[in-house]
């Protein structure tokens, strides 16, 4: 299992970096629309659709990392003042839901896809993208996704079955003021390593 965790940790990395970098360049790309738009009163056409994918494509893609990364927030008021059973029990009902949701998107977004398959259809922009490219590479996004929590959900059980709860709790639950301190010392450390 822990190859399989290895190469959810791989597969989500990437994909982090592939819809960063998308996020990234529909930032410039609409930089320069603005500025030529203020100077020079011309447009690059479609850059508001290309943006439009480009965030929902990063999106998908950087969710299975934010997953792994225990990054998507959480209101844990309550949370840190319950034992570690009821955590670990919050974190795997949490984790179900959460990918459980984000599996009925895809589900719909599925059928979206097919429609826009079967029908060719294509956007109502200047560009005319054919939907089938923007929306093939969201759901790729999305089974990443899917498939991220599932390997996390069965990790979980199987360190439940182990009685490693604090194991459940590092991989799954919500962060710790303290882990978060650390990892800003460990990463000011390398920093400091670096010449």
């Amino acid at each position: 299992m822990r190859g399989v965790l290895a190469a959810a940790h791989r597969m989500s990395r990437f994909g982090l970096w592939f819809g960063g970098t998308l996020i990234l360049i529909a930032a410039v790309l609409i930089g320069v629309d603005v500025v030529l738009r203020k100077f020079l009163a011309q447009s690059i056409g479609g850059a508001d659709e290309l943006a439009g994918y480009a965030l929902a494509i990063g999106t998908a893609w950087g969710l299975g990392a934010a997953l792994i990364e225990r990054a998507h927030i959480r209101i844990d008021s309550l949370y840190v003042l319950f034992r570690t059973p009821v955590r670990v029990l919050l974190d795997v009902a949490g984790l179900v839901l959460f990918v459980g949701f984000f599996a009925l998107v895809a589900w719909h977004g599925r059928g979206v896809l097919e429609q826009s398959w079967s029908s060719g259809s294509r956007s109502q922009s200047a560009l005319e993208t054919p939907l089938i490219v923007p929306q093939v590479i969201w759901f790729a996004g999305m089974l990443l996704f899917f498939a991220v929590g599932l390997v996390l959900l069965v990790e979980a059980l199987r360190r439940i079955a182990a009685g490693d709860m604090q194991g459940v709790v590092r991989l799954i639950g919500t962060r710790s003021a303290e882990e978060e301190v650390e990892d800003e010392i460990r990463a000011l450390a390398e920093r400091a390593k670096t010449p």
